[in-house]
Order: structure tokens, then sequence, then C-alpha cells
């Protein structure tokens, strides 16, 4: 075996590794039920099963002291009738290793929208030992994902041709082409997971979270919350201001941007962890590419895809998204290197292998229901629906923000246009008067969720409650990067509740 494919294997395994009491009655700020209490509901804690919620091998059985437990909590599917019909929640927990101390439950969701939380926990519980000692860690599938009821929309192989295919149309034939494969992914949704699709948005499963602490038999939401669980975590702080406990936001989306304005930052946000890559790898490398070489490789692969895998071959939107994969993390800007090196020379298996962790497909060639419940949570929030023509007036701006990034991210706005449900806001009210401090951790370097949303975050939640802690470094997030003054910080207000001073900085 070459040293591609042996990487690609290695690094497909650890990228798809990255993922009781009764009831009380309640409301949020909106006024709607918080709870389902028509019944009391205890939750039955037994060993998970073999397989995980639906992203991939179940890694509860290869955390340390294999001491993981499962349970089903079960939700109303519709808020708005609370005692109709329910939907089952997966959960996943490991107790505190110092019972005597425990301080309660600490709650994650590590994003997406569409992240399982089941698969994810255990998969990283190394990184929250010392947060285990008080807590119970708990985590959970969102509504929509994984277990929870998961979001299906084509078959695999459908789904290869899907991500396989053009998403950088040039010409209005290849625009109408785009969405004619757009439409028919939003039917198949439709038509395979359409009776859930209008309750799998971010007020809901924040209202789910409600309802866990309540059956957790916790008076205070203790939370910790990555990537767009920052921005599940806000709206949760809207509508239960006064049971916000401890909370940590780290990977902070833009509370404040609008579907356009999240996709342009991001385009800006890959294209400066683009920047920051090829500057290190130039220090440390004598193959590096140079962000010419990387356009000019897209474009020869929009031309003539390369043999990847399978029979498969790679593309120009598998490459822009294995590439972008890569950033997430400088933890695999090594294999980038290699996989830009090897595809411009006919071999596209490594860049390959990011995509399609990028797109939740194991190596078994089965797709999660990551990509599936991140569109359907996307579009049950967000109400713009773009046409072709509204998106290639935007395309320039995009292309200015980011020549590697830019078109795919501008037409990636296609991927609400003909979804079958309306969406719910603009941008989401997290105004939390009333709460707890909740730490909101920002990274410099980000890519995915630029630095500048953990200012707006923290401002948008409101006086006295955002306070910020930034993170000088690179990659997805800030606590699992290895920095001790950040995990210091973040451990020091989770388990002692001593809030960092407001602009305090880590480098």
């Amino acid at each position: 075996m070459s040293r591609s494919v042996r990487a690609g294997g290695l690094l497909t395994a650890a990228l798809l590794t990255l993922a009781a009491v009764t009831a009380a009655a309640g409301c949020g700020s909106d006024g709607r039920p918080a709870a389902a209490a028509s019944e009391p509901q205890k939750l039955s804690w037994k060993a998970c099963p073999a397989t995980g919620g639906g992203q991939g091998d179940n890694a509860a059985g290869k955390a340390p002291g294999n001491e993981w437990e499962c349970a089903t909590l079960r939700a109303p599917l519709d808020y708005g009738a609370p005692k109709g019909e329910t939907i089952d929640i997966a959960l996943i927990r490991a107790r505190a290793t110092d019972p005597a101390h425990r301080i309660g439950s600490l709650v994650f969701n590590f994003g997406g929208p569409g992240g399982s939380g089941v698969t994810t926990l255990p998969a990283f519980a190394d990184d929250y030992k010392r947060l285990r000692t008080r807590y119970d860690l708990v985590s959970f599938d969102p509504r929509g994902v994984g277990r929870s009821s998961g979001v299906t929309c084509m078959g695999d192989k459908e789904l290869d041709a899907y991500y396989a295919a053009d998403a950088t149309p040039d010409t209005e034939a290849k625009q109408r082409a785009l969405l004619g494969r757009v439409a028919k992914y939003a039917e198949g949704c439709a038509k395979r997971s359409g009776k859930i699709l209008p309750h799998v948005g971010t007020a809901n499963a924040a209202r789910d979270m409600d309802l866990l602490r309540q059956v957790l038999g916790e008076e205070k939401l203790h939370y910790f919350g990555v990537s767009y669980g920052t921005e599940l975590g806000g709206v949760y702080a809207h509508l239960f201001p006064a049971k916000v406990g401890r909370a940590l936001f780290d990977g902070v989306v833009d509370p404040t941007s609008d579907a356009e304005q999240g996709a342009l930052a991001q385009a800006k946000g890959f294209q400066l962890a683009l920047g920051n890559y090829l500057e290190s790898c130039g220090k440390t490398s004598d193959n590096c590419p140079t962000e010419q070489q990387i356009n000019d490789l897209l474009r020869r692969l929009d031309r003539q895809p390369v043999p990847g895998t399978g029979g498969r071959v790679l593309t120009r939107a598998l490459a822009t998204g294995g590439i972008a994969q890569a950033l997430y993390s400088k933890d695999f800007w090594d294999y980038l290197t290699e996989g830009i090196e090897d595809a411009g020379n006919g071999d596209g298996r490594l860049l390959l292998s990011l995509a399609d962790s990028l797109n939740g497909r194991g190596q078994d060639g089965h797709y999660n229901t990551l990509q599936s419940a991140l569109n359907a949570v996307t579009c049950a929030d967000s109400v713009q629906r773009y046409t072709a023509g509204e998106i290639a007036t935007k395309v320039p701006a995009f292309r200015r923000a980011s020549s590697v990034f830019g078109d795919f991210m501008a037409w990636s706005l296609t991927q609400c246009t003909s979804w079958p449900v309306k969406g719910e806001w603009r941008t989401p009210d997290v105004n939390a008067k009333g709460a707890a401090p909740v730490l909101v951790v920002g990274n410099t370097g980000d890519p995915a969720t630029p630095y500048e949303g953990a200012h707006r975050m923290a401002q948008a939640l409101g006086p006295g409650v955002g306070v910020e802690l930034t993170y000088r470094g690179q990659g997805h997030g800030a606590y699992d990067s290895g920095n001790a003054c950040v995990k210091d910080a973040v451990d020091a207000y989770l388990l002692d509740g001593t809030v960092p001073q407001p602009g305090k900085i880590c480098s």
C-alpha cells in the first residue's frame, strides 16, 4: 500500500470519529410549551447498542472505563401540540468519577447541525476527563439526527453522484442542472422524512434540551456547545434564560448573520485558514502548493476528474470539500499537502477520503445522516430561498472573498431553494437578559465559524451574560486545541464557577 492509502484510511477513521424524574411543564420566553408533561417520564439507562447514532461506529465501547450508558427521551413531535405524537431522542451518558463532589449533568452538542452526540461524546472522552470528575457527561442525537429519527433523502449511490456533481456552475445550463439536482434531493427528503421536516428546527431542539434538563432532575442546564451547538445554546438561553447554568460556547456561530452573510463569512474564514496553512507549510516543507496551483488543480478536475477509490473519481466539488475538511484542524495540514500533490499526479484517493468525511460517507460506502440533517435543520430555521439568478449576482463578491472557496460557498445557497418546509427566521434571537454568564470562546484562525462571530454572540446575549475569551490559534474551536490557557480557563469556569475577566486572551 502506498503512504497515501494508509494515511487516507487512518484519516477517515479519525474524522468519522470527528461526530430521571418526572418532567414538569414549563414555557419558553415565546410562551410555547417547553416540555411534554402529560405523564411522568423516567429515563431507562442501559448498556449502549453495538452501533451508534447513525454517524459511524459507536465509540461508547471503546471509551475509557467502558462506562457509557444509553437511554431514550420522549419529546413532543410538535410542541404546539404537546399531548400529541412524540419523537424519541437518543441519549448517552457517563457518570461523574467523583460523585461526592458532583455538580450535575453537563450536556454537550457538537454542532453540524447534524452531528451525533451519541457517537461524538465517547469518541472524544479523553478531552473531558477533568470535567467528568464532577459532571455526568451527557449528549444526544438532536431530532432529525442519527437515532433520533434521522433525516434521510437519497440512497448511497445517489448520494455518491450528488456530492460529485458540479457545484460551481459557470453556464446557465449548468445552473439549471444544479437546481434540478437540488430539487430532486429535496423531493427525496420529503418522501423519506416528510413527517419530521417541519419539526427539526433549532427552537424545537432547544425545547428538547429543557425537557432533558427536567428529566435529568437538574435545576439548571449546564452546557458545552461547539460550532452550531453555540447557536442552539444561544436559542436555549433566549427561550429559558432563568434555566441557564454554567454554559460554554466554543467555535461560535455569528447569530447576527443571515444565510448569505454566513456563507460569505465562511468563504473568508476558509480563505484565511488556507493562507495560514500555506504560510506554515512553506516554513516546514519543500513540496507545498501555492494558491494558484490549487486553483489550477480545481479547474483541471472540473474538466477531467482523476481516479479515487472503489471506481469513484475525484471531481472539483469533492476536492473542494476535501480541502475544506482538512482546514478544520491543523492536525490534518500534512494530509492536505500530500492530498493536493497526489491529486495533481492523478491520484485522488486522499482528497476523496477527506471529502467523504465531510459528507458523512463511511468506508463501507454508507452515508450517515450528517448532511441530510444539516440541510433539514438549516432550512427549517432559515426563511431565505435563493434563485439561481440571485446567486449569480452574488458570485463576484464571494470570489473576492476567496478564489478557492468563493464559487463553492455562493452556490451552496441553493440548499434551501426547493425545500418543502418554510423557515422560521432570518437570524435567531439569542438575547438572554437575566441569564447567568455564558463563556464565549472565539478562535482567531477558525475557518468554519470566523472569530468575529464570538464577539457578536457575546453582544447579542446581552450585558452581563456574554463573557468573551479569545484564543489566538488555528482550527475550528479552541477547547480541544491543546492550548493550556484555554482549557484551564474553561475548566475553572465549568468546575469552580470562576468567570474569566471579559476580554481575556490566550495564545
